[in-house]
């Protein structure tokens, strides 16, 4: 798998978990402290994300960082 389709994937996984968590973009950017913009460069695959920023991100969704890396490996939806 390349790292662009893992990031696309990445950003897929989180979308998905943020729609089941009943977050617009917005609010969930606003609800860890990110700039809309930047978030919606990572839902759609557009940004190499360090550690510390994917773990901003889970830790908002109430996840663990494997879970949704298992899920953007996988492709599967929770």
């Amino acid at each position: 798998m390349t790292a662009a389709t893992l990031l696309s994937k990445l950003g897929k996984a989180i979308r998905s978990r943020r729609e089941a968590a009943g977050y617009s973009q917005e609010a969930f950017a606003d609800h860890i402290g990110m700039h809309r913009t930047y978030y919606s460069a990572i839902e759609r695959g557009e940004k190499n994300l360090q550690l510390d920023t994917l773990q901003k991100v889970c830790r908002g969704l109430g996840h663990r960082i494997w879970e949704v890396i298992r899920d953007a490996e996988d492709g599967a939806k929770s």
